[in-house]
C-alpha cells in the first residue's frame, strides 16, 4: 500500500505523517468510518488526509451533517469530492446546477446519490443538461434524481442510445415517455 500511496501523492515523503495522516486516521476511526474504507482513501487520494486535522474535522462533520453514513463508501467519496474544492470552486458547481433549475434539495439529493457528479467539469455538466433537457425533452428533476445519467459520455453512449431510440419512436415500437434509465443506465431496475 505504502507504494500506491506515493504513487498517487509523492509529496506525502515531505509531510509530517503523524500530525497529518495519523491524526487524520484517528478522526476517521471516531467517526466509525471502517479500516476498509480509510485504507482504499489512503490508497487512492491520500492528499485528502494531508490537511490539518481540525479541517478535516471540519469536512467529516459537514459530510455527516449532509446526509451521509460514515459506514458506507460514499462518506468517503464525500469527503474526497469535498476537500478536493475550495469553497468558491463548490458554489459555482452548484450554480451550474441551480441554472437547471434544480432547488438546494435536488442538488443535495443528487449529491448523496452519486458523490462524484460534483466533480464533472461545468462544461460537462452544461452540455449533459442541454441535451437531455433541451434535445430530448426531459425534465431537469429526472435528472437530479438520476446523477448517474450526467457521468455518460454524449458522444459514446447519449448519444447514439437517443438515435436508437429515435429511430424506435418513429416505428412506434416505443412509446414517447420511455424511460430514460431504462435506455441508459446498465443493470437499470424499475424498483
Amino acid at each position: 500500500m505504502a507504494m500506491g500511496v506515493v504513487t498517487h501523492f509523492s509529496r506525502v515523503l515531505v509531510f509530517d505523517l503523524n500530525t497529518y495522516v495519523g491524526s487524520n486516521i484517528n478522526a476517521l476511526q471516531e467517526f466509525e468510518v471502517p479500516k476498509s474504507n480509510i485504507a482504499t482513501l489512503l490508497r487512492k487520494q491520500p492528499r485528502t488526509l494531508m490537511v490539518r486535522p481540525d479541517q478535516l474535522g471540519e469536512v467529516l462533520e459537514e459530510v455527516k451533517e449532509m446526509g451521509f453514513h460514515p459506514s458506507k463508501t460514499k462518506f468517503v467519496v464525500a469527503v474526497q469530492v469535498i476537500r478536493g474544492f475550495s469553497k468558491s470552486t463548490w458554489k459555482r458547481k452548484i450554480e451550474v446546477f441551480k441554472r437547471w433549475d434544480w432547488s438546494e434539495e435536488e442538488i443535495q439529493l443528487a449529491f448523496l446519490k452519486l458523490p462524484w457528479s460534483m466533480v464533472l467539469s461545468e462544461d460537462k455538466i452544461m452540455a449533459t443538461m442541454d441535451f437531455f433537457i433541451n434535445k430530448m425533452g426531459k425534465e431537469s428533476s429526472l435528472i437530479a434524481r438520476r446523477p448517474v445519467l450526467l457521468l455518460f459520455s454524449l458522444e459514446k453512449r447519449i448519444i447514439p442510445r437517443y438515435s436508437v431510440v429515435q429511430v424506435l419512436l418513429s416505428k412506434g415500437l416505443i412509446s414517447k415517455d420511455f424511460s430514460l434509465p431504462a435506455v441508459f443506465e446498465p443493470f437499470y431496475t424499475n424498483s
